[in-house]
Parts: C-alpha cells; structure tokens; sequence
C-alpha cells in the first residue's frame, strides 16, 4: 500500500480504525498528522519546554492504547485535544503556583522599565490571586477560554460538558472575578472582564 495516498486521503476515522486494530503505519500517520497541534496546545497549557515532548508522547501512547474505544460523536482532533488537555491537567497539578502563575499571566516585557515590570508584575500577582479565588470549574475555565485562546465548542469538547453550558459558565465566572477585582481595587480591569464579549 502507498503511505503517501493513504496519509492524504484517509480520514481520521479511518486511521483510528486501523490503529485499533494494531496499524503502526496508521498510528505513524496519525502522529504525523496532528503532532504539531498537539505540541502547541501542551506547550501553551504547561509552558515547561523540559516535559512538553514527554507528555506529547504520552498522548499519542493514549491514542494506541484507547483507539478503539473512540466514540464518533466528536472529530478526532478534538478527542486528541481532550487527551492532551488531561495530560497537560496532571503535569500542572504537580507543578508549583509560581510555574502556573508564568505559565497563566507571561513574563514582563524585557523592554520595560524596571519599575514598569515590577507594577506589572503586582498587577498579575494580584490578579493570580483573585483568579485563584474563583471555585475551580470557573478558574478553569478561565483558564481554558481566555488564556488558552480555546473556542466555546473546543473548551465544550475537551471539558464534556454542552456549548450552552460553557457559555453560561464563563459568564458566571466573568462575573464572579469582576466582583473579587472590584473588591481589591481593580475597578477598570473588573469593567473591562464583565464587558467581554465571547
């Protein structure tokens, strides 16, 4: 069989199919395909360049493993994104809050004055901590929509939960940090957070 017309024109679908059935040409495919999607999404969750490689292996380890129990009423990628999405969940789990918060807020800009970055750096230590007060289902999704640059139907994919939901819940948790700003004195960034738009 020609790998090249089988890596163009089969399906997703179908490779997993084949992977489920033991296919290591599929699963070669399937690597080829989507690792570069994959690596991207890990690395922005975790930012740690050290485990971004471990842990794309471990997804498509996953993706051998579990092929056959892929249930069709999400597409593929999504599915390897929700794979990715658990894997990149347990490694920040283990991590300390100061990896998270750089991970979450960025670095200063190496332009900035110092006084600059050290105001900068206040304003996203205070902001960390009215995130880290919001209950975890709206920090993550936060996290997920803002921060991760996630759509609606991607953080409703990867979390399991409906588009209606996801909607209904940023809201929430938009609404949630507005007020814990406003209470620590960030009224203008408390306006703009309740004023976003999806």
């Amino acid at each position: 069989m020609d790998h090249r017309f089988v890596e163009e024109d089969v399906s997703d679908e179908v490779l997993l199919k084949n992977i489920a059935d033991g296919d290591k040409a599929a699963m070669h495919i399937m690597f080829a395909r989507h690792r570069k999607r994959v690596f991207g999404f890990i690395q922005r969750m975790v930012r740690n360049p050290a485990i971004v490689d471990d842990l794309v292996s471990q997804v498509f380890l996953d993706v051998w493993r579990s092929a056959n129990r892929f249930e069709s009423r999400a597409r593929v990628s999504t599915w390897l994104l929700s794979i990715a999405r658990f894997q990149a969940m347990n490694s920040r789990r283990e991590r300390t809050h100061e990896d998270i918060e750089d991970d979450a807020l960025g670095i200063a800009d190496a332009g900035d004055m110092p006084d600059v970055a050290l105001d900068r750096k206040k304003t996203q230590d205070l902001l960390r901590a009215c995130i880290d007060k919001l209950s975890p289902a709206h920090r993550e999704i936060i996290d997920l929509f803002y921060y991760r640059d996630n759509s609606v139907a991607e953080v409703s994919a990867m979390i399991g939960i409906p588009q209606a939901t996801v909607k209904s819940r940023i809201f929430y948790a938009r609404k949630q940090l507005a007020k814990i700003l406003v209470s620590a004195g960030f009224e203008t960034a408390a306006t703009r957070t309740s004023s976003a738009s999806f």
